[in-house]
């Protein structure tokens, strides 16, 4: 566990929100703009030394920011359980992003050639780690609390070499769709970030310059405007929310 922690200032405890694969790309992009909304954070990534050094410059970045970084696989039960600790310590959770994903392969196989193995671990991250994560912060979540699942117009539309990434990808959406109806006191959002210039996009086009796909940052603006928002369950475009004058980090 890496913690950089600071005196809570003003009045009140602030709000805690929980991102998943926050140590890059999107999830440490709207880990930062969260961080300068006021909240306390507590972030996951498989991987410690980038963990690590996220939460190092996000302290710099918001130096009176609350700061818990928990490096571990979200498919693990021990993992999630220390998440969902950590954020109790801080208070009621607001805020759940479900960001960290899998492509499963690279280069991305088509379903005549995928691995059952590779199916089974991109389902378990994709889908089944999300839903387990809302399940252990349950008791934790505040009334009107945000879960936000990360997705993909991969999940929407079918392209070729996509199979196991989009499958699991509609599975989460219409989870979520269900987790809405049955969760009413929750605002259940599923948010596509569109293209962005990540590690992972990379990985899906091995060799190619994906360099005229915007930075996460084009899509930080719009979750935060849902996050802070009272728009209700649904699908949404980040790029798409209309951001209010002067919104967005």
């Amino acid at each position: 566990m890496t913690a950089a922690s600071s005196p809570t200032t003003g009045p009140g405890p602030r709000p805690v929100a929980v991102v998943t694969g926050a140590s890059q790309g999107l999830g440490l992009a709207l880990a930062r703009a969260l961080a300068r909304e006021g909240f306390a954070l507590v972030l996951d990534a498989r991987r410690a030394d980038r963990l690590d050094s996220a939460v190092t410059a996000l302290a710099a970045d918001s130096p009176g920011t609350t700061l818990t970084g928990i490096a571990g696989d979200v498919t693990d039960p021990a993992h999630r359980s220390a998440l969902a600790e950590a954020a109790a310590s801080l208070g009621a959770v607001r805020v759940l992003v479900n960001n960290a994903s899998t492509l499963g392969a690279s280069p991305l196989p088509s379903l005549r050639e995928i691995e059952p193995d590779v199916l089974r671990r991109i389902l378990d991250v994709n889908l089944v780690a999300p839903l387990a994560l809302a399940q252990a912060l349950d008791t934790e979540l505040a009334p009107g609390a945000a879960i936000v699942n990360i997705t993909s117009d991969a999940a929407v539309e079918p392209y070729a070499g996509w199979g196991g990434y989009g499958a699991s990808k509609s599975g989460l959406e219409h989870a979520s769709r269900i987790l809405a109806e049955e969760r009413p006191d929750l605002r259940v959002l599923v948010v596509d970030p569109g293209d962005m210039r990540t590690e992972m996009h990379q990985h899906a086009f091995p060799g190619e310059d994906i360099s005229d796909r915007p930075e996460p940052e084009a899509s930080v603006a719009g979750l935060v405007t849902l996050i802070l928002g009272e728009q209700p369950s649904g699908r949404y475009e980040a790029r798409a929310v209309a951001v209010p004058a002067g919104g967005g980090s």
